[in-house]
């Protein structure tokens, strides 16, 4: 484990632990507030991410960005990573031994960040972080607690593009991240 953000980046940039790191143009660290209450995890880059070595920032990213303006939530206020950090391709979703690469790096930002909140975008962020138990469906929208951090499942960005009717559920759970997110901090005061 790192104890600093330049020595985890740095490993990464020179990993080359699984096959995705043959075809990446960028490893896709994660950006944001290193020390916010709120963090999100997505599942891993797509092309326009590859590109810009930044998570979030394509059609998906665009939908999550108008949520967050929506509901006054400040991206550069939460911190937001991926499973993996190189782009899977064709965007499909990352294989095991992929993402058990990568889970030390994810697990050294969640240390480093120390959110109160996490996230959870999609089934691969939730199989990967809580195990492969649970199913997003039946998950999302209800908190799990687990090592005084609270988990939010919820339906990845893409989804939402393929389904517009999850739109809501997706903003109803942004919601309940923000009453308990305040809810949070009236404990510490």
């Amino acid at each position: 484990m790192y104890d600093n953000w330049e020595e985890l980046e740095q490993s990464i940039i020179n990993c080359q632990k699984c096959k995705l790191c043959k075809a990446r143009k960028n490893i896709v660290f994660g950006e944001g507030n290193k020390q916010a209450d709120v963090m999100f995890i997505g599942e891993g880059p797509g092309a326009d991410e590859d590109t810009q070595g930044l998570p979030f920032v394509g059609r998906a990213g665009q939908l999550m960005n108008k949520a967050f303006q929506g509901l006054g939530i400040d991206r550069k206020e939460v911190y937001i990573t991926n499973i993996v950090k190189c782009r899977p391709p064709n965007n499909r979703v990352p294989e095991e031994d992929e993402a058990a690469a990568c889970l030390d790096y994810l697990r050294n930002q969640v240390l480093l960040v120390k959110p109160k909140i996490i996230v959870l975008l999609g089934s691969t962020a939730l199989k990967n972080i809580l195990g492969k138990e649970y199913g997003i469906t039946a998950s999302r929208g209800k908190w799990i607690e687990k090592k005084d951090i609270y988990y939010m499942p919820t339906w990845h960005p893409a989804a939402l593009l393929r389904d517009e009717n999850k739109k809501i559920e997706f903003w109803k759970d942004l919601k309940q991240v923000l009453i308990k997110k305040k809810e949070l901090e009236q404990i510490e005061k």
